[in-house]
């Protein structure tokens, strides 16, 4: 008898082999972050202050606001990252081109720096575990890359 789909909390359907994919990727995705969170640099930063230099790192500058859009936080969480951060001497507030009461947050060279250094260690880990993969399975590592960086921009 055949499977039949499950309705989502939205109400679509999902096919049963979607359903499986779905779970399955999640369950890669949440052990390889996992692992990954272990190759760090800096023990002292949270993940999220990681990520919120890495959002600066790809976008530049940013307000606490659209940091906190960006990185799903609310505004007062933040603005406490930022303090943090600041206090660290990983970025420095300047203000707003076009609004005084608004600041724009800058990651610093001590900052750009780290950061390089994280990279380095995770990606050397992370070639080091795909070191056991055979020419095929690469190739499938190589074609699903881009299609999981749009999944994480979504």
């Amino acid at each position: 008898m055949p499977e039949l789909s499950r309705p989502e909390p939205d109400g679509r359907e999902v096919p049963p082999d979607d359903a499986a994919a779905v779970n399955a990727l999640r369950s890669a995705v949440m052990r390889l972050s996992r692992r990954l969170k272990h190759q760090r640099v800096d023990e002292s930063l949270s993940p999220t202050e990681m990520s919120v230099l890495g959002t600066l790192f790809r976008c530049g500058h940013a307000t606490p606001g659209e940091l906190a859009r960006k990185e799903h936080v609310q505004p007062p969480s933040m603005t406490r990252i930022v303090a943090m951060l600041e206090a660290k001497g990983l970025v420095r507030l300047e203000p707003h081109p076009d609004d005084r009461r608004q600041k724009v947050v800058t990651q610093t060279e001590q900052a750009e720096a780290m950061l390089e250094e994280s990279r380095r260690k995770r990606n050397a880990w992370l070639a080091e575990l795909a070191s056991g993969l055979d020419e095929d399975e690469w190739a499938k590592v190589r074609a699903a890359a881009p299609v999981l960086e749009k999944l994480a921009q979504l």
